[in-house]
């Protein structure tokens, strides 16, 4: 029996409708909550991930283990200089650390590291 109905990760950040927003825009998942303190995007099928304002907040440095990711998220993509193209085009940034040839790894606008990964 399960106790939930779908999982949502909440991601901490500075601006939680613009992480929304680039979010969104990655996954093609529409904006659910649009608030300045939390918001959330949602699939279809009602899995979502959710940003929470955190005031003074620090981002991950990645790949070394002062501040820790914690998490990332990874997103199968069919081609990986298409992809690569369109984040950058909403505001991500490439790490200069790419450790792998079937993956690449971005900073979202607030500085969480996500990965494009194909194969």
């Amino acid at each position: 029996m399960a106790i939930a109905r779908f999982p949502v990760v909440v991601l901490d950040c500075p601006d939680p409708q613009r992480l929304a927003a680039f979010y969104g825009a990655l996954l093609d998942w529409p904006v659910a909550r649009d608030d300045p303190d939390m918001s959330f995007i949602r699939a279809e099928y009602g899995d979502g991930i959710g940003f929470q304002k955190v005031d003074g907040f620090t981002p991950p440095q990645w790949p070394g283990q002062d501040v820790p990711q914690q998490m990332h998220i990874d997103v199968d993509v069919d081609d990986l200089d298409t992809a690569e193209a369109a984040v950058l085009e909403l505001g991500a940034t490439k790490h200069e650390h790419q450790p792998g040839t079937t993956f690449r790894v971005f900073l979202d606008p607030a500085g969480h590291p996500f990965c494009l990964c194909s194969g």
